[in-house]
């Protein structure tokens, strides 16, 4: 048993001022991860495919900002102007992305705390109200997009009976509706974007599978870097639709819906580790998705020319 000196978290407690009540789960919220005891506090324990599955879900959250309307509408320039030369530009900034989502999620698992709390207790106050007020830019500079492009969809699919407004309004209910969910846990949260999620692929999947792609395309247009002046600003589009600001405050809060004993080094890399290969997988189901859209507006875009 080492000194309990060597027992210490990576980051000392809080000070007394700290409001306790400001966390993003409260400990009856945290889904308990239940596994196999290890005496030695440093040690990994072993891998568990049941424990992987307890901590898998706040990638599938996590993911659903490389899949938003903002993001196939980036897909659908990309692929009506570019066709496949800038699949490799996705790949690339989905491996960017998946790397600064990995950066959130180790710093909420290694310091128990998420981004925003800890811009406000090591920063000055000005410093954190200036980065509070960037990050509430970005969020609604990427929000307006999608909003008013939800009431354009709802619109064309009603033939016009439902007008613009009544379709922003319906769009923000529907956050609404999703904060609501989480009042029953956030298993069932992420059982439900889970499900929304396996739709949206099984649904580009046909729809990419009617279209008859060439393979060899595809595995060129991944694997060879091709940018001319008439596709930059589609390139920008594809890496901005990828790299959301407000995604890495959220992926930091959500690694904390999983008690986590933060005071054995082994519990915390143990986490780190089921945390990668959730994230991985979940912006690589991403990637084949918004590979399937691109692809399949491309021939379509091409048969209508």
């Amino acid at each position: 048993m080492p000194p309990l000196e060597e027992q210490q978290p990576l980051l000392p407690n809080r000070s007394l001022d700290y409001d306790e009540e400001e966390t993003a789960y409260e400990p009856t919220e945290k889904v308990r991860v239940i596994g196999v005891a290890v005496d030695d506090w440093a040690k990994t324990p072993p891998f568990s495919w049941k424990k992987l599955w307890l901590f898998t879900g706040p990638g599938l959250l996590m993911s659903i900002a490389f899949l938003d309307p903002g993001n196939l509408e980036g897909d659908l320039q990309a692929g009506a102007v570019a066709g496949d030369s800038l699949l490799w530009l996705l790949l690339w900034a989905t491996a960017m992305g998946l790397l600064v989502q990995l950066l959130a999620a180790r710093l909420g698992v290694a310091t128990g705390r998420h981004l925003a709390e800890l811009c406000r207790d090591e920063y000055p106050k000005w410093a954190g109200l200036v980065l509070w007020a960037m990050a509430e830019l970005a969020l609604i500079g990427a929000d307006i997009q999608e909003v008013i492009g939800s009431a354009i969809a709802i619109k064309i699919l009603s033939n016009g009976v439902v007008p613009l407004w009544a379709g922003v309004v319906i769009t923000a209910c529907d956050c609404f509706v999703f904060l609501f969910l989480e009042n029953y846990g956030v298993r069932k949260l992420e059982a439900f974007f889970a499900v929304l999620i396996a739709t949206m692929g099984l649904s580009f999947a046909w729809m990419f599978g009617e279209t008859k792609p060439s393979g060899l395309d595809l595995f060129l247009g991944i694997l060879i870097p091709k940018l001319s002046s008439k596709t930059i600003r589609q390139a920008v589009g594809v890496v901005g639709c990828i790299i959301m600001p407000h995604n890495v405050f959220l992926h930091s809060a959500l690694v904390q819906s999983r008690e986590i004993d933060r005071n054995k080094i082994g519990h915390v890399r143990e986490a780190l580790n089921y945390y990668t290969i959730d994230s991985t997988v979940a912006l690589a189901i991403s990637f084949i998705i918004n590979l399937f859209v691109t692809t399949y507006l491309q021939r379509r875009f091409m048969v209508l020319i």
